[in-house]
């Protein structure tokens, strides 16, 4: 099926000869309350919404916009398909009767199109559309529809890090705000205001609290910053003089900030001309034109920039205040509580808009709530926050992944391991975890006068099966992999879904090894991780290799060894990388990897890392060829981070639309009537014998089991009546493939077999 839009109905139409065009009935607007046809009433009974308007071309492999009328049948999204997939006369049930049924996505940037092959095509933007014909309908709803993810092209939008200038407007755009805030609200005391990933934000303490609706307010006075073109400049004083003038102007919070500065001279950015009226009370020179604080239109804040140089290089069109949120300060329930505004800022209107169209997709794809409505998971409060119940559904996802992730690392030369989720004290206090990351950790427990630690990492207790026994070098790489469970704490505040909770499964492993295999095992470890992630479906990465920090343990020696280790093996498997100069562990350097989903969002995920440190700290050692004793180098890895943060990315990825392979129902079939009800259980013994995940569902009308499998993303339906019954088949219809039509039991395992074995759709 062919979409024609109206430009490319217009040269068709202009090409015919006058005389085909005399002989053709002319079209005619729909009346505003015209009566639907048959057509129409039974594809509004499938979708059991009669609000939906279904625009027909008879007779044509073409669809045609209608405009939504008024009344009863007012639709509230355009839905089109192919007219010749309808008969005439529709069915009791009103399923048989669409051929070679399609859903469309409707958003407001673009119009995702099929093709009588089921595959999506991008078609112009809706605004385009709307210019060229007036009668496509304003959408405000959606209709979900399968897409694969090589169907879907991410808006590249540029970053921080890629763009100096997007990083100066959102650093400038967040002064610019809290200079705003502080006009509108003079008794606000500021606190930090940093650029995030998408934008900026802003912490306040204010006697009032903040509604959305004045965001509108403060925007408004922002623009007003922005319009007088109002120059920024850097000023570098001391300590003690930057602590007098934040006593000046009464703001507690600036000296809590001062005095965790740890660097001199103390930086200073300044908005706004000097206009004084008596010039005896500066301070500092007099032929700087800068004032002392905020007064009027001046304002300025500690900070080290970098900023543009004037606030009318902020493109307002490009800046935009998105929500009000709370915030403790320093992160601590125990302070106060301050009001956050989070804004957002680029270089362009377009990119706005490209980021406002991607964060609309982010929301529909939010793994929180497909999470509830496929039932996957669920977060008990009643049994405390941040602890993930899998409910069936996403606990069989789980599996899969755990038994697949099993499998590959057994073929990878790794040994399992199953070690216990809570040791002695001392355990923690030898690794140093106890001393640097306590924060992190779970009080200790008192069992029988000794104290234990519910663990925080695996790393130390795969230590304690490498010492069980003095290796020999011939031994190694010892390659060690364990599903473990970890706990730590988390603030309430930053819990998040399954993105930040407090106890989660690391796909764990370590690697024991001698100096000189450093490289092949690092290789290694890449190119395992190229297959996991290719496997779940992500191809494209960003790769940073992070070196030596100022501060760090072991020698130069056995840091540059290690150190053009992990460089070479970057360029042995031919990753484009960046080099995070002094961003490595105390313990080592490392190479961490984000992958990018199907709307163009990085996630950290993998991560590989030398340790020189606790090979250290526990005496590890193992028997050379001259029966010396050597310390190992251990290599921490995880590959997908957790279980639980990457399956959340998986539901995001995929829109809660797993592949094949991965959906925790794979077939569900729909018997007509009870009649065909034992029919269909013996179908499914059959299918769950041969590892095929299926299930019955009846006892509603069809349309609304259709309509169930559906929203459940069931990737493949199967409508069971007494012909099927009588013939031995199924009407199958998938997802991404559309009507297979009526088809044996076996050739439908064939076909579900060949696309699981594949990891492909069907």
């Amino acid at each position: 099926m062919n979409v024609v839009t109206s430009g490319e109905r217009s040269s068709t139409t202009n090409a015919r000869s006058k005389s085909e065009r005399r002989k053709a009935k002319p079209r005619q607007a729909a009346p505003r309350h015209a009566k639907p046809s048959r057509a129409e009433a039974s594809l509004s009974q499938v979708l059991c919404e009669p609000r939906f308007l279904v625009a027909l071309k008879s007779g044509q492999s073409a669809l045609s916009f209608g405009r939504s009328g008024a009344g009863p049948w007012q639709p509230r999204i355009l839905v089109a398909y192919k007219a010749n997939g309808l008969n005439s006369t529709p069915s009791p049930d009103g399923y048989s009767s669409l051929k070679s049924r399609r859903r469309l996505i409707w958003s407001e940037k673009a119009l995702v199109k099929l093709s009588t092959d089921g595959k999506a095509q991008h078609s112009r933007t809706l605004a385009s559309l709307a210019a060229d014909q007036e009668t496509v309908a304003k959408t405000e709803s959606e209709i979900e529809i399968p897409v694969s993810e090589e169907e879907i092209r991410p808006v590249v939008l540029p970053t921080n890090d890629s763009s100096q200038k997007l990083l100066q407007i959102r650093h400038t755009s967040a002064h610019v705000m809290a200079m705003a805030v502080q006009k509108l609200y003079p008794e606000a005391q500021v606190t930090i205001g940093p650029w995030i990933e998408r934008g900026f934000y802003y912490d306040f303490d204010m006697k009032e609290p903040l509604a959305e609706k004045d965001l509108k307010k403060i925007k408004k006075e922002m623009d007003k910053i922005v319009g007088r073109n109002l120059p920024l400049r850097r000023e570098e004083v001391s300590r003690e003089e930057a602590a007098r003038r934040i006593k000046a102007i009464n703001e507690p919070y600036k000296l809590e900030i001062l005095d965790s500065i740890k660097t001199e001279p103390i930086t200073i950015y300044h908005i706004g001309r000097l206009s004084l009226t008596n010039p005896a009370d500066m301070s500092f020179p007099q032929n700087l034109e800068w004032l002392d604080g905020f007064k009027g239109d001046e304002w300025w804040d500690l900070c080290a920039g970098p900023h543009l140089e004037r606030t009318g290089q902020i493109p307002r069109r490009a800046l935009e205040l998105e929500t009000v949120a709370g915030a403790y300060w320093r992160g601590d329930e125990k302070r106060a509580m301050l009001q956050r505004i989070y804004g957002t800022a680029w270089e362009t209107e377009e990119q706005l808009k490209a980021y406002q169209v991607q964060k609309e997709e982010a929301k529909r794809r939010d793994h929180r709530r497909l999470g509830q409505d496929l039932g996957l998971f669920s977060i008990q409060e009643d049994a405390g926050g941040g602890l993930v119940f899998w409910h069936p559904k996403g606990a069989m996802v789980r599996h899969i992944i755990e038994e697949y992730w099993k499998k590959v690392h057994l073929q990878r030369g790794y040994e399992l391991l199953y070690t216990p989720h809570v040791a002695k004290l001392d355990l923690w206090k030898t690794s140093g975890h106890y001393d640097f990351y306590r924060e992190n950790m779970y009080d200790h427990m008192d069992v029988e006068d000794e104290l234990y630690q519910l663990r925080p990492m695996n790393c130390p207790c795969h230590i304690q099966i490498y010492k069980d026994v003095l290796r020999s070098y011939r031994e190694l790489p010892m390659r060690v992999a364990e599903l473990g469970t970890v706990y730590r704490y988390e603030r309430s505040g930053a819990l998040h879904g399954l993105f930040r909770v407090r106890g989660f499964t690391q796909d764990d492993a370590h690697i024991f090894c001698l100096p000189d295999q450093i490289r092949e095992e690092i290789r290694g470890v890449l190119d395992l991780t190229e297959e996991i992630l290719t496997t779940f479906g992500f191809k494209n990465y960003e790769v940073n290799l992070s070196t030596r920090p100022e501060k760090s343990v072991g020698g130069d020696d056995i840091w540059e060894q290690a150190t053009t280790a992990l460089r070479e093996a970057l360029e042995d498997k031919g990753w484009n990388y960046s080099i995070d100069e002094g961003g490595g562990a105390f313990y080592g350097p490392k190479i961490d990897l984000k992958i990018e989903d199907a709307i163009g969002r990085k996630w950290q995920c993998s991560t590989v890392q030398v340790d020189f440190n606790l090979p250290h700290r526990f005496k590890l050692s193992y028997v050379d060829m001259n029966t010396q004793r050597k310390q190992p180098i251990m290599i921490h890895r995880a590959i997908l981070g957790s279980i639980e943060r990457f399956f959340g990315i998986l539901v995001e990825n995929y829109a809660g639309d797993f592949p094949l392979w991965l959906a925790p129902m794979q077939v569900r079939l729909l018997p007509v009537t009870d009649t065909q009800v034992p029919y269909c259980k013996d179908v499914v013994a059959k299918l769950k014998a041969l590892d095929i995940r299926a299930e019955i569902a009846y006892g509603e009308r069809l349309a609304k089991l259709i309509r169930n499998a559906e929203t459940q993303k069931i990737p493949v339906m199967a409508v069971v009546g007494p012909k099927e019954v009588e013939d031995g088949t199924l009407t199958v219809r998938t997802r991404h493939g559309g009507e297979l039509g009526s088809i044996s039991v076996d050739h439908i395992v064939a076909k579900i077999q060949a696309a699981v074995a594949s990891r492909g759709v069907l």
